[in-house]
């Protein structure tokens, strides 16, 4: 076993500091994080491919059929009403309403054949946020994240991997917690058993408004149930935050500091309760050197961007969060996980076609195909792997749910799923694995959510006899599939 040293960060991580104190603080935003102090040189494991991971989410079910698995030859209550295209890749076809991917397929892959035994929208997420396809000891399966929870991937990752930018956290969740139409909070996506403090840090830029409201807002809302649409519009506003000075507190009295560090020390308690006093001097030097610096401070306010950018990326809540994704690593972020979404935005039962072909795939392949653009150009992709997947996929047959959607969606679906990886080493124009003639179920190479895991680890540099350790000093192996050879 490798020293515990190596892959684990100190008991109190740097990660905990950062959230209790100066990024935490008077609306401080992550995104506007460019600027800060250069990164502290740490190098990515040896071995390692990649240096950061994106783990894009699409919270819900992506129907394999309608997007990277079409089977244009099933009976038409299988196949569906869109038709495949041919990519840049032989062979590969994948759906008429993702053309920008269909015209980039030379730098992703796609995984047809990912399986795991549940059907259920909160365990899927966290079968597929934890990369484990069975429970721990004790698991509930309700709405809550609990301390006996397997940990995250975005944990995981964010604890095996020094940090390259001492000045932001190694794990990052954006825009928003997945939270159920119930108010329940999805657990998978939290640090479980290797402690809270272990929790990615999360970046609260969407805000938590009527559930019922889906889809890639402003420009692409859509009601969860068409005849029963809410009483009130979307009214949601994509808030990555600003980062500001109290009121009344002009840049010239930084000189003086003395108002600014009062301000600061309000959130003192907190670092308390985290046993980060000794630390919290530093990181409220941190923030200083952040609010005096007016070049950062619109830096990454992604809803400001140029209009280039902004079209390129899409001026909708997934688009701003893949570019926060792109500037995130660019500055350093060993792995941002990015929810394209509110909880189950992409759980289609009804009025499946319509709403994919005008509502979620459009904004998709726009932001996706901008990311990886933008990763390209700038030399990332080959340091960045990009995974894109759902808790599950959807059913072979479709069916039409008449009390809600006039017309037909598909259910859920554990038995397979496709699951897109582009940069960080992975082959493009590669289909691994592939599905039963409806879609049903694994043909070839089945593999489960510890396999799409275990090749995030493996592409970051984290060695197979790594473990990460719980508050009773018990090792746990990382490891629990195989880096999927065919795309490595």
């Amino acid at each position: 076993m490798n020293d515990r040293r190596t892959y684990s960060h100190p008991l109190v991580s740097r990660r905990t500091a950062v959230q209790a104190g100066s990024l935490g603080l008077m609306g401080l935003g992550m995104n506007h994080l460019s600027a800060l102090r250069a990164a502290d040189g740490s190098a990515a494991p040896a071995g390692a491919r990649a240096k950061s991971c994106i783990y894009i989410f699409l919270s819900g079910g992506l129907a394999q059929h309608e997007s990277f698995d079409p089977k244009p030859d099933a009976p038409q209550e299988i196949r569906g009403e869109f038709q495949p295209i041919a990519t840049r890749s032989p062979g590969m076809q994948i759906s008429e309403h993702l053309p920008g991917l269909a015209a980039r397929s030379e730098i992703w892959s796609v995984l047809r054949s990912l399986t795991h035994p549940t059907n259920e929208h909160t365990k899927g997420h966290y079968f597929m946020l934890t990369g484990r396809s069975v429970v721990p000891a004790g698991f509930v399966g309700d709405r809550e994240p609990r301390p006996n929870d397997w940990p995250s991937i975005a944990s995981i990752v964010g604890d095996a991997i020094p940090p390259r930018n001492n000045n932001l956290p190694p794990a990052i969740v954006l825009p928003e917690r997945l939270v159920h139409w119930s108010g329940g909070v999805i657990p998978g996506a939290y640090g479980g058993l290797m402690g809270s403090r272990r929790d990615p840090f999360f970046i609260e830029a969407s805000p938590y408004g009527d559930p019922m409201w889906r889809g890639a807002y402003p420009e692409y809302t859509f009601p969860n149930i068409a005849k029963k649409p809410p009483a009130a519009a979307d009214d949601r506003v994509y808030q990555a935050p600003n980062i500001t000075l109290p009121a009344g507190m002009s840049a010239g009295r930084l000189n003086g500091r003395t108002a600014l560090l009062k301000h600061l020390d309000e959130q003192r308690r907190e670092l308390e309760q985290s046993a980060l006093v000794q630390r919290y001097d530093g990181h409220r030097e941190s923030a200083i050197s952040l609010l005096s610096a007016p070049s950062v401070r619109h830096a990454f306010d992604v809803t400001r961007a140029d209009d280039k950018t902004q079209e390129r990326y899409g001026r909708n809540s997934f688009g701003w969060s893949l570019l926060m994704a792109y500037r995130l690593v660019e500055s350093g972020v060993n792995l941002v996980q990015v929810n394209l979404g509110n909880n189950e935005t992409w759980d289609q039962h009804g009025d499946l076609f319509p709403r994919l072909k005008n509502k979620l795939l459009p904004p998709t392949d726009r932001a996706v195909c901008a990311l990886l653009d933008d990763l390209q150009a700038s030399g990332l992709l080959d340091s960045t792997l990009v995974v894109m997947g759902s808790e599950f996929g959807r059913t072979p047959k479709l069916s039409t749910l008449s009390d809600s959607f006039p017309l037909p969606g598909r259910d859920h679906w554990g038995a397979v799923q496709s699951v897109l990886f582009a940069g960080g080493g992975v082959h493009g124009g590669t289909v691994v694995g592939s599905s039963d003639k409806l879609g049903a179920y694994p043909a070839s190479n089945p593999l489960k959510p510890e396999d799409m895991a275990a090749t995030i680890y493996h592409a970051l540099g984290i060695p197979e006899v790594a473990a990460w350790y719980d508050d009773a000093n018990r090792p746990h192996h990382l490891y629990n599939g195989q880096p999927i050879a065919e795309l490595l």
